[in-house]
C-alpha cells in the first residue's frame, strides 16, 4: 500500500495532466460536431486496428487445428484417387465389366519428434496400433516420400525415413521408365542417391524421380525428387545419381500413413513362391 501511495505522489502531475486532457476532449466532443466526428473516427480507427491484431493472434493459434482438418481431408481425398484402387477386368465372351477394389488407404498423422542430421534418423508420429498402424506401412508427406513404419505402440509409431543408412526404396525415372534403388549414405539431408540405373540410358538434369510401385509399401508415382547430378565409376555400367529430395524433412508436420490392403496377401504369395522354388 505504501508503495502505491509513493507511486501516486511521484507521478501525480502526470495523472492530473491526463485527467485534464480527458475533460478537455469531453467538452470538445459535446460542443463541436466537427471535432466530435473527428474524434469518433480516430477512436474507431484505433479500435479497428486493435481488433485486427487480436483477430490475427487468435487466427495464428487456430492454425494447428485448421492444419489438422486439412490433413484429414487430404488423406480422404488421396484414398479416392484412381491409383489407390486395383482394376479387375472381367471378360466373359463379349461382355467386359471393370470393378475397382481399393488397394491403398491413408491415415493422417502428426510428427511429434524428428531428426535429420544423424547417420540414422527416425521420426515419431502420434498414431499407433489402436489407430490401425502396422509395421512396414509407407509414410508420405504432401511433398513426397518420407519413409516406412518400423515400430508401433498403442498410440505412437516410429518411422525409418529415407535419411537412414538402412533405408532402401524402389524408385524409377518415368521419362526413361527404368527402376533403381534410393539409398542414403549420410551428409546433406536434402539429397539422397539413386543407384542401379544402367549407363545405357541418357539422363537429364531435373529428371523426375518417383516411387516405382514394385515394392508392397509405396503406391506407384509418389514424388521422390529430381536428378541433380550423375556420375559413373569406370567399368561399373551403372550411374550413381544425386537426387534432390522433394520432401523438406526439417519442416515435416503432417504426414500420411499408407495401408496396402493387399500387402499380407502379396507377401504370403511371394514367400510361398520362394519356398517352392
Amino acid at each position: 500500500m505504501e508503495s502505491l501511495i509513493a507511486f501516486l505522489k511521484r507521478y501525480n502531475y502526470v495523472f492530473v495532466f491526463l485527467l485534464l486532457e480527458i475533460v478537455a476532449l469531453v467538452f470538445i466532443t459535446k460542443n463541436s460536431n466537427y471535432q466530435s466526428s473527428k474524434i469518433v473516427q480516430a477512436s474507431n480507427s484505433v479500435a479497428g486496428r486493435c481488433y485486427g491484431v487480436v483477430t490475427s493472434v487468435f487466427d495464428y493459434f487456430g492454425l494447428r487445428r485448421e492444419n489438422e482438418l486439412l490433413a484429414a481431408e487430404n488423406a480422404e481425398l488421396r484414398a479416392r484417387l484412381e491409383s489407390s484402387y486395383i482394376s479387375y477386368n472381367l471378360r466373359t465372351f463379349e461382355h467386359e465389366d471393370t470393378v475397382y477394389n481399393q488397394r491403398y488407404s491413408y491415415t493422417e498423422a502428426q510428427v511429434i519428434k524428428n531428426s535429420w542430421n544423424q547417420r540414422n534418423n527416425y521420426i515419431m508420429l502420434n498414431k499407433g496400433r489402436r489407430q490401425g498402424i502396422k509395421l512396414d506401412q509407407a509414410v508420405i508427406s504432401p511433398q513426397g516420400i518420407v519413409g516406412v513404419v518400423v515400430s508401433t505402440t498403442d498410440n505412437f509409431c516410429t518411422v525409418m525415413p529415407v535419411l537412414h543408412s538402412n533405408s532402401r526404396n524402389s524408385v524409377k525415372i518415368p521419362r526413361i521408365n527404368t527402376n533403381g534403388s534410393l539409398v542414403w549414405t549420410g551428409g546433406d539431408f536434402r539429397y539422397a542417391r539413386l543407384i542401379d540405373i544402367p549407363t545405357t540410358y541418357r539422363l537429364r538434369l531435373n529428371d523426375t524421380v518417383v516411387t516405382s510401385g514394385m515394392a508392397n509399401d509405396f503406391p506407384e508415382g509418389v514424388m521422390v525428387g529430381f536428378v541433380e547430378k550423375a556420375y559413373t565409376e569406370r567399368g561399373s555400367g551403372f550411374y550413381t545419381i544425386k537426387v534432390r529430395l522433394a520432401t523438406e524433412f526439417t519442416k515435416l508436420d503432417h504426414v500420411y500413413i499408407i495401408d496396402n490392403r493387399f500387402k499380407a496377401e502379396q507377401d504370403s504369395l511371394m514367400a510361398r513362391t520362394q519356398k517352392e522354388d
